[in-house]
């Protein structure tokens, strides 16, 4: 419902040239994005799904990934997400489909975040 108001807002104010009424729109399209952003986060795409577009997009088979990934049982095992990429293989993707490396491999884990521990008074 709130969502439903804030877009009619910004849908109001869109051709407005009143500097007050930019501003506010500037604001708002702000909040809605954020609101967004928090509600429905956008995740990277799995590498294994990127792979299948990536084949899709140039016609091939899962032979034609034979050269690429390894055998045939390591071709499904990536196209099932059971097994991850080794650097060799994102490098003959990234030759192959001309992407970027940071699409093929996962996002860093981040480290535990550690408590600081009180010393005590000496």
């Amino acid at each position: 419902m709130e969502l439903a108001r804030a877009r009619a807002l910004v849908d109001r104010l869109w051709d407005s040239n009143d500097p007050a009424d930019v501003a506010r729109l500037e604001a708002q399209a702000r909040l809605i994005a954020a609101y967004e952003q928090r509600k429905w986060p956008r995740r990277p795409p799995r590498t294994a799904d990127l792979i299948r577009h990536l084949m899709d997009q140039h016609g091939l088979t899962r032979a034609d990934m034979v050269p690429i990934l390894g055998t045939p049982s390591r071709v499904s095992e990536v196209l099932r997400g059971k097994k991850g990429l080794s650097m060799a293989m994102v490098q003959r993707l990234r030759a192959r489909f001309r992407v970027s490396a940071d699409l093929l491999l996962p996002p860093p884990k981040q480290a535990p975040r550690r408590r600081a521990r009180r010393r005590a008074a000496a």
